[in-house]
């Protein structure tokens, strides 16, 4: 795989360089030559094993070193790495496995452990799979596609990174604190960062003052995390400021506006908002207009092309806020195919584009805006408008934690939009009449939602959404 040679590249030119710095008291590094002596030793382990190129092979392991370490291993082995979040365990193992049609496991939760199993895809298909030089597949949810298990081969791998840090710029003086998921997000950044020979910083927990205390110590320049993380790090009432800092991006969920503010204005600078998806990449980022317009998702980034789809299918040429197409979007480092049902990517693609099942549109100066996911979309009498933007209004509500807003049939108007709400204190429950005083400040009458529903709790996604109760062709729930 040539992203690891480049790897070892940096090991021979920077041998004694921290690849991984662990936060603690003291905080621990792992050096380039380190990294590159245990991912050879843990790849010659694993073809002894019994793995061979082109197998699928899943990973359950801790966050941090323990996941980078074992995920190197088996890619330097040649196979295809299926990350397994680490909260993953019995029956829902068991359906992982299956479902993704491992043929080994790497299992190092709570000791290493590598097992090789049954599953196998009919001849043909299996055939095709290796053909691919697949490198690694995500097991999606399904909310673009019925399909899932997103396949992406070596040259996807290389492209896509390629493409990223035409933008992102990472470099050997950068050291990326790391925020997110592993399992959920490797390629175009654990992986990316270890390509450019930057550091990457792995703190203990994601609590404010460990992460930032730590950033000050490793002198972090560049922050990856959700607006969530971002949230929590805005909230802090220390005097800590981040002076290294060149970039801070947000990624995940999307970028509330009142999210965006409150980090501008405790740290001087402002969040970044990155569009990244599986199937594709990091085809959109927010690094012209992240001051004036932090929400919007930014400009196209090098390497891709994007472009809004009418309904029939005909480019929309001239897009606004009340003018929205699905975002489509080609370029170099499109996933290769799709695992159940097993399809190679160029049957599906429309005009050679992935269709994201997103609406968006461009504003006057190019930048991108998500308006919701087509799925998400409320028709109330020829009135059309997306839950997003509801609930981005009633999340503005002090009282609320989180809200998810989604439609229910009505026998004259075809569809009203209602909302279940998190209060932040369950005691103190907003009138309808506060309810409505709130979102008639926001929103167009027609989009208010007509019931108000308070719940205990809301479920998630594995990535930390909301989870939607979509019945459309693919989506969620």
């Amino acid at each position: 795989m040539k992203v690891l040679d480049r790897i070892r590249e940096h090991a021979a030119e920077r041998p004694d360089q921290p690849a991984l710095i662990i936060g603690g008291d003291p905080d621990r590094s792992l050096s380039y030559a380190a990294l590159v002596e245990r991912m050879d030793g843990g790849a010659a382990e694993l073809r002894e094993a019994g793995l061979r190129a082109g197998d699928r092979c899943g990973l359950r392991a801790e966050q941090g070193a323990p996941f980078v370490l074992n995920a190197l291993a088996i890619l330097e082995a040649g196979a295809c790495l299926v990350p397994i979040p680490d909260d993953t365990s019995g029956a829902a193992l068991a359906d992982a496995v299956r479902e993704c049609g491992l043929q080994h496991l790497l299992d190092a939760l709570p000791e290493r452990a590598f097992q090789s199993l049954d599953a196998a895809l009919p001849g043909p298909d299996d055939l095709a799979f290796r053909a691919l030089e697949p490198s690694y597949m995500r097991f999606t949810s399904g909310t673009t596609d019925r399909r899932k298990g997103v396949i992406v081969g070596a040259e996807a791998v290389a492209a896509r990174l390629e493409n990223a840090n035409q933008i992102l710029g990472i470099d050997p003086q950068d050291r990326i604190l790391w925020l997110l998921p592993m399992a959920h997000h490797f390629l175009v950044s654990i992986l990316l960062y270890l390509r450019f020979g930057a550091s990457i910083v792995l703190p203990r927990s994601s609590l404010a003052k460990e992460v930032l205390a730590l950033a000050v110590r490793t002198k972090a320049t560049v922050f990856y995390a959700s607006p969530y993380h971002y949230g929590l790090l805005a909230k802090d009432r220390s005097e800590t400021q981040l002076p290294d800092v060149r970039l801070a991006v947000s990624t995940a969920d999307g970028l509330r506006q009142e999210v965006a503010e409150r980090f501008r204005a405790r740290f001087g600078f402002s969040l970044v908002q990155a569009l990244g998806i599986i199937e594709v990449g990091l085809p959109v980022m927010n690094r012209v207009s992240a001051d004036t317009k932090p929400t919007a998702l930014g400009r196209v980034t090098p390497g891709y092309d994007v472009w809004l789809r009418r309904e029939d299918g005909s480019v929309l040429e001239s897009s606004s806020e009340d003018e929205t197409g699905e975002i489509c979007i080609r370029g170099a480092g499109l996933f290769d195919a799709y695992l159940r049902p097993f399809v190679l990517a160029k049957d599906l693609l429309d005009q050679g584009s992935f269709r994201t099942g997103d609406q968006g549109y461009f504003d006057a100066e190019g930048d991108l805006h998500l308006a919701g996911r087509r799925s998400n979309r409320i028709n109330m009498a020829g009135m059309k408008f997306f839950c997003e933007e509801v609930e981005a209004a009633l999340d503005a509500h002090a009282a609320v934690k989180a809200s998810r807003v989604f439609a229910k049939q009505h026998p004259h108007l075809g569809e009203i939009p209602v909302a279940e709400i998190v209060l932040v204190d369950p005691e103190r429950e907003p009138t309808r009449k506060e309810w409505l005083e709130h979102l008639r400040e926001r929103l167009a009458r027609y989009k208010i939602p007509r019931e108000f529903t308070v719940v205990g709790d809301l479920e998630m996604t594995a990535t930390g959404k909301v989870k939607r109760w979509d019945t459309s062709p693919g989506g969620e729930g």
